[in-house]
């Protein structure tokens, strides 16, 4: 039985990626090429495989705006998403996701104290003018504000059987670390204050070349460390206790996943804002379109799906055509929120699935 339910994961698994690649190449073109100045289709192809475009223009917002642009929204979508994957199968709990359970608001008082305390600048050098230090500092101030939180939650996991209890702790905990933030704000000069706002509403626009510098490696070398736990995250989905008698060094494989999901949501939270709801809802998403819970074909699926609808996300945000931006963190919440009522309402069947 169990040979037979690997083969037909075998036999689906590449049909399905090469459908999700599709998907996300063609959003990734899509992104390149609508925004407020819509860019020709076969100007960015053309501009991608290394020629001049027709309008300097055009090379300009491509090579300065769009390309880094779609790059970041590639990587953090596929972060967040892995995230909450992750910690979904860590607390064993459909409704775990970095912004519900305050891992976001974490990272975000990581950042708060470091440009409200620190920063210099306004607005629109809220994170350019810092360097490389101050991006690392961002990074690591993200990472381990993001990390405590998550430790916090995980220790309290442990006393706490009930999953809405500690569901709604998970919100306490956040709105606990948002006022602090407050209370930073209330000491701050205006211009750092309007600087922290601007980010608190999300984009995939903040990050600069030299800012990928650091995003890219880091979000890139986590998430293929991710690709090895397979594993030992099937192992968890049955409960810690038949994963020590498989032999998993549980405690040293949850430090991981914590460090792991604290570094990943950090660093986009620094360079991108807080957004919500990717990393609860396309982990759903993933489980109901391949009706598994085998992390084997998770995994992959859930990065690919997340960058996906991170680019389609960013497409909606930048209303093509319009010099209007909306608020990506509004887009993905509009995007997240019927998932998270569809999980709640379809709750003990979800469990079911979560469970097998």
């Amino acid at each position: 039985m169990i040979r037979s339910s690997e083969i037909k994961i075998k036999r689906l698994r590449l049909p399905l990626l090469l459908i999700l690649f599709g998907a996300l190449v063609a959003a990734f073109i899509l992104d390149l090429s609508l925004g407020s100045v819509n860019v020709p289709l076969l100007s960015v192809l053309e501009m991608l495989v290394g020629r001049e475009p027709e309008k300097a223009t055009w090379g300009k917002i491509f090579f300065l705006f769009r390309l880094p642009k779609a790059i970041t929204a590639t990587l953090a979508g596929a972060a967040l998403s892995i995230s909450g994957l992750e910690m979904q199968t860590l607390f064993r709990n459909p409704l775990a996701g970095p912004s519900v359970l305050g891992i976001s608001a974490g990272a975000s008082l990581g950042v708060a104290v470091v440009v409200l305390l620190a920063a210099a600048g306004g607005a629109a050098g809220f994170l350019e003018g810092l360097g490389l230090f101050g991006d690392l500092g961002i990074l690591l101030a993200a990472s381990i504000g993001s990390a405590l939180v998550l430790m916090v939650i995980l220790m309290v996991s442990r006393r706490i059987q009930s999953i809405m209890t500690l569901l709604i702790l998970g919100i306490l905990f956040g709105y606990a670390v948002n006022a602090l933030v407050s209370t930073l704000l209330h000491f701050s000069i205006s211009e750092r204050i309007q600087a922290y706002i601007s980010w608190t509403f999300g984009s995939f626009g903040n990050c600069t070349w030299s800012q990928l510098a650091v995003f890219i490696p880091v979000v890139t070398l986590f998430l293929i460390i991710t690709q090895f736990t397979r594993k030992p995250l099937n192992a968890l989905l049955l409960g810690e206790s038949y994963a020590r008698s498989m032999g998993l060094r549980v405690k040293e494989t949850r430090s991981f996943i914590i460090i792991n999901t604290a570094v990943l949501t950090g660093t986009v939270t620094a360079f991108c804002g807080p957004i919500a709801f990717l990393g609860i809802a396309i982990p759903h998403l993933s489980r109901s379109l391949f009706n598994t819970s085998d992390h084997r074909v998770l995994l992959p699926t859930t990065a690919l799906l997340g960058s996906t609808v991170a680019l389609i996300a960013d497409i909606i945000a930048q209303l093509p055509g319009s010099q209007t931006v909306l608020p990506l963190s509004a887009v993905t919440a509009l995007f997240g929120a019927p998932v998270i009522a569809w999980v709640i309402l379809k709750r003990r069947n979800l469990r079911e699935t979560f469970a097998g």
